[in-house]
């Protein structure tokens, strides 16, 4: 049987990193389905350990019972599943759907006190390298192109002012109907990028062979188009 363009393609790894809020993950889904990848969004895996120990009691305040959810991590299932109707992957916790509990502020506010726990991102990084040993995925994090496939032939590091990041979060919030304070968002989305930026296992950073993209005053269908330039580069 004669194999079709898009099966003769070499299949590659595609790592997409870079701040909160700043599209990545939109871009991400866009390029996978466009080009018939497996999309992974690595960040939603950190978010759904942080409501199963929101969920679990183990949040005191801020603070982590971090022996507690050591103990548990065995216990924390995450899967991803085609919403056939949207076109986009669903994140389960343990067989049960929860996409939209993991997007919300509550959750935001703590994923990052989370994703410096070591245990927890050496479990994450795990299972993410094991998704993508055939290749022929689109995966979007904080670490992917430094930790995670250090060797992707295509990394792109997305960036755009707090501001910016902010103003997308928020209209995103109010468009799904929940309730949303744009000052709340802005706060969250620099603690955020001093968080990742700092901590002391697997910081957020550009890898020394990414190539930049600030999108702050770029529309989607432009990210789609330099997005898929980058691609048809790498694969070459």
């Amino acid at each position: 049987m004669k194999k079709t363009q898009k099966e003769e393609m070499k299949k590659i790894t595609i790592a997409i990193d870079g701040f909160s809020s700043s599209g990545k993950s939109t871009m991400a889904k866009d390029l996978a389905q466009e080009i018939g990848y497996i999309y992974i969004d690595s960040g939603a895996m950190y978010r759904a350990v942080t409501l199963y120990a929101m969920e679990h009691g183990l949040f005191n305040g801020d603070e982590i019972a971090v022996e507690a959810l050591k103990d548990r991590m065995r216990d924390i299932r995450i899967s991803f599943r085609l919403d056939r109707d949207a076109q986009r992957p669903d994140t389960y916790l343990n067989g049960v759907n929860v996409e939209d509990k993991i997007r919300s502020m509550d959750v935001s506010a703590k994923v990052s006190r989370i994703s410096t726990l070591g245990f927890v991102r050496e479990a994450m990084v795990g299972r993410q390298q094991e998704m993508g040993k055939a290749k022929g995925i689109v995966m979007d994090g904080r670490d992917i192109g430094t930790t995670v496939f250090p060797d992707a032939e295509l990394k792109i590091f997305v960036t755009a002012s707090p501001e910016t990041r902010a103003k997308r979060r928020y209209e995103e919030l109010k468009a799904k109907g929940r309730k949303a304070a744009y000052d709340d968002i802005l706060k969250n989305v620099i603690e955020r990028d001093h968080i990742d930026q700092s901590r002391e296992i697997s910081p957020l950073r550009k890898a020394d062979d990414a190539i930049l993209l600030d999108n702050s005053v770029m529309s989607i269908p432009q990210q789609k188009e330099w997005l898929m330039k980058q691609y048809l580069q790498a694969i070459q």
